[in-house]
């Protein structure tokens, strides 16, 4: 990875420790629950995108620390609903056992929902001006909900074992992909107070997300169980529609360096200053994991 988004890692790893609130023994599992799937490890790509999308509009990282920590709290709360045997009913996350599969259904569903609420509480804790905070908590209300990730995954739900066209497939993916990482470049700038920004972000995010959604899913039938920490082929097993099965592998990867492409394209008005996240997008798109 870039070194100026992986210097961040020990930021967001030291906030994130400290973003799950203490309670009595009576809360006791449900917050080792969130704190079991929140602090996983993971390439912390969302939280990174806010931090570094600050930087670039010339704020303070630190001062979009909060922001940085709402959105992968948000992450995290879908990865723990997605695993649950009513979704993806994946028993691996991160190579070691799902939350439901570490504390039961009903606990994890508890951790999710609870993760999603404390977002929004990190979030609106930012030592930010009101006008900022209140852009950025109805940015990430909007493109984690219903019209944004969510609806990606309402998509999703209703395709299986149902044939999708590729531009349906992609517009499933902006949903449940591109939204997340749209709203961590928006929420950087917003950090920033650089609002005319946030389209060329906007644009970034977007083209991310198609393009590491596809990259998931050649790894879905290309990649190591052992790297992914997870395992592979459960798309094909849960009959899920995707590119991959729809167009193959070479197709695939061509739409991932093309998708790639447009990512940095985005970045122009940023300058020279764009430099690492340009690097940090072609690593990106060629992990293993």
């Amino acid at each position: 990875m870039a070194e100026l988004l992986e210097q961040y890692t020990s930021m967001i790893e030291t906030a994130l420790e400290r973003a799950i609130p203490n309670g009595d023994s009576r809360f006791k599992r449900v917050l080792d629950a969130m704190r079991y799937s929140l602090l996983a490890g993971g390439k912390r790509i969302r939280p990174k995108l806010v931090l570094t999308f600050c930087e670039l509009c010339g704020g303070d990282a630190e001062k979009a620390i909060p922001f940085a920590c709402a959105i992968e709290m948000i992450h995290t709360y879908s990865l723990i609903h997605d695993d649950l045997p009513c979704m993806d009913d994946d028993d691996w996350r991160r190579g070691r056992p799902s939350c439901h599969k570490a504390y039961g259904e009903d606990v994890a569903l508890l951790a999710g929902d609870a993760l999603q609420s404390e977002a929004f509480r990190v979030l609106a804790s930012a030592d930010l001006p009101s006008d900022r905070v209140q852009a950025a908590v109805s940015t990430l209300a909007t493109l984690c909900g219903s019209i944004g990730m969510v609806g990606g995954q309402m998509i999703d739900i209703d395709a299986v074992r149902q044939p999708l066209s590729e531009s349906e497939l992609l517009q499933m993916y902006s949903l449940k992909t591109s939204c997340l990482l749209k709203a961590s470049c928006w929420l950087g700038c917003i950090a920033a107070g650089q609002l005319d920004l946030c389209e060329s972000a906007s644009a970034y995010g977007e083209a991310l997300g198609l393009a590491f959604q596809i990259r998931d899913d050649v790894l879905d039938v290309i990649g190591e169980a052992e790297k992914l920490g997870k395992p592979i082929g459960s798309d094909e097993k849960n009959g899920k529609p995707t590119l991959v099965a729809l167009i193959g592998v070479d197709r695939a990867n061509e739409l991932v360096q093309r998708y790639s492409e447009e990512a940095k394209k985005a970045l122009a008005p940023f300058g020279s200053k764009a430099v690492d996240l340009l690097n940090f997008t072609d690593t990106l798109m060629k992990r293993d994991r």
